[in-house]
């Protein structure tokens, strides 16, 4: 199973879509592999270590924060404007960049750049707030695999529980859209400038890659680059693999809003996504059995 970045609401979404298929006596939580990127990395670390009916109802038991403005990451909300000034320079990065090892180069320092500028503290409160998230502390003993990419190489990474890496690091790590995050002597970005915010190409040679995807599959990448989802969705199947994808239905994207970020649609987002799961439960049953 890949599971895609996309914000606070996307992770709501992924549990709540795990959820439904669970309901429905297709439990994708228990996977031979689990891809996880940004957002999707905290739902794979979640999914592993707790049930997603007790993950679900955590969601929607939480009081609900008032609406947030755009954000920037995940690292929570932020004021409009400089998430509006953040887009504007990642996009300008892209659109700069020769290819993708040259953006990545590029998105890279652009985030030690931020981290230097960051208040000392401000690494310590970010791997807090994922710990809290997070069931336990430890990997889990099923194959999960972390994206990022390191700030300082620009060359992508995945981390696993054989890296020596704490599972609440590389999870922070991998959500790390602002700011880079330093682990040991070593800094890293979001798992979604390894290639896309699917990631999906990690689950060649799987027999049944099952790909759930918040942003629907959407990249800001040039096309020419071939690393789109639609590109490895298609070397997947070149590869032998079947493969579903998942991606928000309307009442989701109406959950979602224009702000993937905003605390107060999380449990919106998830009971959408349950839905969704539901529905879909008999067809996917059938295809990952």
């Amino acid at each position: 199973m890949v599971l895609g970045g996309g914000g606070s609401l996307g992770n709501a979404w992924l549990i709540g879509v795990v959820a439904g298929l669970a309901e429905g006596g297709a439990d994708v939580s228990q996977a031979d592999l689990i891809v996880g990127t940004s957002a999707g990395s905290t739902a794979a670390a979640q999914i592993t270590g707790a049930a997603p009916a007790a993950l679900l109802a955590d969601i929607l038991a939480a009081p609900a924060p008032p609406q947030t403005r755009p954000a920037g990451s995940d690292r929570g909300p932020a004021p409009a404007r400089p998430t509006a000034n953040r887009l504007e320079a990642t996009n300008a990065i892209i659109a700069a960049a020769r290819d993708a090892a040259d953006m990545r180069r590029r998105m890279g320092e652009s985030g030690i750049e931020l981290a230097a500028a960051a208040p000392d503290s401000a690494q310590e409160r970010w791997r807090a707030t994922v710990a809290s998230r997070l069931p336990g502390p430890l990997w889990p003993e099923r194959r999960v695999l972390i994206t990022a990419v390191d700030a300082d190489s620009g060359e992508p990474v995945v981390f696993d529980r054989s890296s020596g890496v704490d599972l609440a690091d590389a999870v922070a790590a991998s959500c790390a859209s602002g700011p880079a995050y330093g682990i040991g002597d070593r800094r890293y970005i979001d798992g979604g400038y390894r290639t896309n915010t699917d990631n999906a190409d990690l689950a060649a040679g799987y027999a049944r890659v099952l790909v759930l995807s918040p942003f629907a599959g959407r990249s800001r990448l040039p096309a020419a680059w071939g690393m789109r989802l639609a590109d490895q969705i298609e070397q997947l199947r070149d590869g032998g693999s079947r493969v579903e994808t998942v991606f928000p239905d309307e009442r989701s994207r109406t959950a979602f809003g224009d702000n993937m970020m905003d605390l107060s649609r999380r449990a919106p987002a998830a009971r959408a996504g349950l839905g969704q799961g539901r529905a879909l439960a008999e067809r996917l049953g059938d295809f990952w059995r």
